[in-house]
C-alpha cells in the first residue's frame, strides 16, 4: 500500500445510500471515506521480470490539493517492498497503467526540481503499458471526467520511447505469466492484469471493485462514466471466478488486499482474504 486518499463517499457508491455503505466505510464529517492507493508488485525469477501494477497518487500535490482529498502518499513504499525482497527501482521492467486517473498513477513521475516545475519518469528503465484507447481519452478527456486526468503525471512518457499500447477489445498477453482483460464502464479501457497459471491466477480489479464493499452488484460509482457497463463487468468477472477459480487484488480497500470470493454471481461473498 502506498498510501491512502479520501473521496467523497456517495460519489463512491453511486446509488447506494448512506445509510447502507456507512456501516462498511471510514467516513470522516466531511463524508470523505478512506481508500488505499495499492500498487501490485508481480515478479517472477525465472525471467527476471518485474512488474508494478499502477503506482499511487505520487508526491506532486500542491498543498490545497493534498487537504482537499486528505492525501497520505509513503513515497519509500514501494522502494521498502521491492528491498525485501533483494530488488531495486532499477529492476522494474514493466509498469502497468490500469489507467491514468490521479488516485491509481499520479506516482508515474515526481518534480525533480521544484513544486510545479518540470517531471520525470519514476520508473525510467521500465516499460510502461497502457491501453491505446485509454492513452487518446487520457489526452482529451470528456467534461465529466477531465478533473480526474492531471497532464503532469503522464505527459513525459509520450517521447520516451517507453510507452507500450495495448490494442483492441481483447489484447494478446504481452509476455509469458500476464494476460489483459479490458473494461470501459469506469472509464474507456481500463486495463486489467491477470498473473499466474491454473487456479493461482490473481486478477487486478482496478475500478470495476474497488474495495471489497463493492462486491455487490449494484454498488458502483457515481464516478464510473457507464456505470450499467460496470455492471455487466462486475458480472463478467464473478463468472471467471467461479469457473477459473481467478482470485481478486483491490486497489483501493484499506484493509483487504484482495479475496477469493463464494456465493453466486449475482451474490458473491468473501471466501477467504489473501496475504497481500
Amino acid at each position: 500500500m502506498t498510501g491512502a486518499i479520501r473521496l467523497d463517499g456517495g460519489a463512491m457508491f453511486g446509488v447506494v445510500p448512506k445509510v447502507l455503505w456507512e456501516k462498511v466505510a471510514d467516513v470522516d464529517g466531511a463524508n470523505r471515506i478512506l481508500l488505499a492507493t495499492r500498487t501490485l508488485l508481480a515478479v517472477d525469477r525465472s525471467t527476471r521480470r518485474v512488474v508494478l501494477v499502477d503506482t499511487g497518487c505520487g508526491t506532486k500535490w500542491a498543498p490545497d490539493q493534498a487537504e482537499r482529498f486528505a492525501v497520505q502518499y509513503d513515497p519509500d513504499a514501494i522502494l521498502k517492498a521491492l528491498a525485501a525482497i533483494g530488488l531495486a527501482v532499477e529492476d522494474v521492467t514493466d509498469v502497468v497503467i490500469s489507467h491514468l486517473h490521479f488516485d491509481h498513477n499520479g506516482g508515474l513521475t515526481y518534480w525533480y526540481d521544484e513544486p510545479g516545475g518540470p517531471t520525470r519518469l519514476s520508473y525510467p528503465q521500465a516499460r510502461h503499458w497502457v491501453h491505446r484507447g485509454h492513452w487518446e481519452h487520457a489526452k482529451q478527456p470528456h467534461l465529466r471526467d477531465r478533473a480526474s486526468f492531471l497532464d503532469q503525471d503522464f505527459a513525459v512518457l509520450a517521447d520516451s520511447g517507453l510507452l507500450h499500447f495495448v490494442e483492441g477489445e481483447s489484447p494478446d498477453p504481452p509476455f509469458e505469466g500476464v494476460e489483459w482483460l479490458v473494461s470501459s464502464g469506469h472509464t474507456p479501457f481500463q486495463l486489467h492484469p491477470i498473473f499466474g497459471a491454473g487456479p493461482t491466477r490473481l486478477l487486478f480489479t482496478g475500478d470495476i471493485v474497488p474495495t471489497v464493499a463493492h462486491l455487490p452488484l449494484a454498488w458502483v460509482m457515481a464516478y464510473d462514466s457507464h456505470p450499467l457497463a460496470t455492471v455487466a463487468e462486475k458480472q463478467a468477472v464473478f463468472r471467471r471466478c467461479f469457473k477459473e477459480g481467478l482470485l481478486l487484488a483491490f486497489p483501493h480497500d484499506s484493509k483487504v488486499g484482495g479475496v477469493a470470493i463464494d456465493g453466486t454471481v449475482e451474490r458473491p461473498i468473501v471466501a477467504r482474504t489473501l496475504p497481500l
